[in-house]
Parts: C-alpha cells; sequence; structure tokens
C-alpha cells in the first residue's frame, strides 16, 4: 500500500494522510499558527512516530472516531512517547484506549485555533463519531462515509446508518471528507453497477483511475461530488429509485437494498 503522502493546507491548517497496515489512512493535523499537532485514528504507531520525526513535531493530540482496531491501535504507544491527549466519544470512552477527553454529541471542543464539533454517526458502531472542523470545513468520517462508500453494519441498524449518514449530508457542500480507508476504486465499481447513468459518477471514476495509477490518495473527497455520485446518498433520488426498480419507495428500504 505504497502512498505517496500529499500534503492539504486549508486556511492555516495541514492534514497529511499516513498509510496504515494494507489500506487504512491515518491523519496528521498540524495547526501551523499554534504549532498544536493532532492525529486521527492512528491503526499503528511506527508510521506516525516516523513522519513526526522526519518533520521535527510533537503530537498533542489523538483523536478516535471509534473503537476498531485498525483506528486505536496506535493509542497506547504514541500517548505514552509524547505524552499526547487520547480524545474519544462518552459512548465509547470504555473502549478507547488510554482516553483522556471525552466528548458528547454535538459538543465543540478547541484544537489550536480550530473549533471542532463532534458529530454522533451510529451505525458501523454505536460510539462512531465524525470530527468536523467548522471553519476548514474539513470532516473525519472514519468508517461511516467513504469515497463512494458507506461502512459496513456492524453494531448498529440500517436506520442508524442512514440517519448518520443524512446528519453528514447536511454539512456545507465544499467540505473535504477524509475517511478511514482506501477503498474508493472498488467503491466506485460498485456504483458505477446500479447507477450507471450517472455522469458525474462516471467523470469521477476516470479522476480515481488516474490517481491510483499515479499511486496517490483518492482522499479528501468533497462532499458535493459525493453527493452527487455516492450511491449511499442518493437513496432519496427518484432517478436512482427508478433505475433500481423502486420507485415510489421510501428512502430506508433503497438504503437497505443498496447496504
Amino acid at each position: 500500500f505504497a502512498t505517496r503522502y500529499i500534503s492539504d493546507t486549508t486556511i492555516n491548517m495541514q492534514v497529511i494522510p499516513i498509510s496504515c497496515l494494507t489500506d487504512n489512512y491515518a491523519y496528521i493535523i498540524n495547526d501551523d499558527s499554534s504549532k498544536i499537532v493532532g492525529v486521527i485514528d492512528p491503526s499503528e504507531s511506527s508510521p506516525i512516530i516516523s513522519f513526526l520525526k522526519k518533520n521535527n513535531l510533537k503530537l498533542n493530540y489523538i483523536l478516535n472516531t471509534h473503537h476498531h482496531y485498525d483506528h486505536i491501535g496506535g493509542n497506547i504507544e504514541l500517548k505514552k512517547k509524547y505524552n499526547a491527549k487520547v480524545i474519544g466519544f462518552k459512548g465509547d470512552s470504555h473502549r478507547i484506549p488510554g482516553i483522556d477527553i471525552i466528548l458528547e454529541n454535538n459538543e465543540e471542543w478547541t484544537f489550536g485555533n480550530s473549533t471542532v464539533k463532534v458529530l454522533h454517526i451510529p451505525g458501523h458502531t454505536l460510539g462512531h463519531i465524525c470530527f468536523f472542523f467548522q471553519k476548514e470545513k474539513i470532516a473525519f468520517t472514519g468508517d461511516t462515509l467513504f469515497s463512494l462508500g458507506c461502512g459496513r453494519i456492524f453494531e448498529g441498524d440500517h436506520k442508524q446508518m442512514l440517519t448518520s449518514l443524512n446528519k453528514i449530508k447536511k454539512l456545507p457542500k465544499s467540505t473535504k471528507i477524509y475517511c478511514g480507508h482506501e477503498y474508493t476504486y472498488k467503491n466506485a465499481e460498485f456504483c458505477m453497477k446500479y447507477d450507471n447513468n450517472n455522469i458525474n459518477l462516471k467523470k469521477h471514476f476516470e479522476k480515481i483511475k488516474k490517481l491510483r495509477s499515479n499511486g496517490l490518495p483518492t482522499i479528501p473527497s468533497n462532499l458535493e461530488d459525493e453527493l452527487k455520485s455516492n450511491i449511499f446518498l442518493r437513496c432519496d433520488q427518484n432517478d436512482l429509485k427508478i433505475k433500481l426498480n423502486m420507485k415510489n419507495q421510501e428512502d430506508f428500504k433503497v438504503f437497505k437494498k443498496i447496504r
């Protein structure tokens, strides 16, 4: 899983995807103005330590979207090495290793000069959250919303997942979506199979092919593109319902069938 690092600078915030395990992304977030550094969902510690060392950075915070091992595996070692604070959701506090700061749904938390809103988005797990950096319009969606996909439902149910996706859909359209895995190519193939008349999706897929052939991440995606191309966000659209022979069916039934 060789991926070149691409730094995405939004206002004074730098977001750097770090490849972990086979297809995971952790994200280093660096607030240039306050010199505060965090990492989202470190599945393992060594690639994070290597990047921080190379760039002479010290880690202040570890933010976890949910409790799965491939999102929290590096917590303890990173906390021990940098004395970093671990951030997680109240409902998952018993399952997040080393948790220090416990946040609730809709709570706002300060990271450097940024205000971060916590959105509870259950479905994949019951305690899953999204970290939304409001000024920068950046959302870390973990394994709930992927580029052109959505997470498997392990602990929650389909209704919870659809409600969670609808919550993300209400964020500003220019929001950049940083998800937990490089699944985009496979997700695009799935979307194309059932939504192949979608012109926006076809264009999106061409971009994805170019990025992957050059060994580049497909992340971040843009919420506006996801709304047009991601089949799981289009369950309320009549053209898709007709295509699936589900005309006039409620959105939930369409989502459940697709998922």
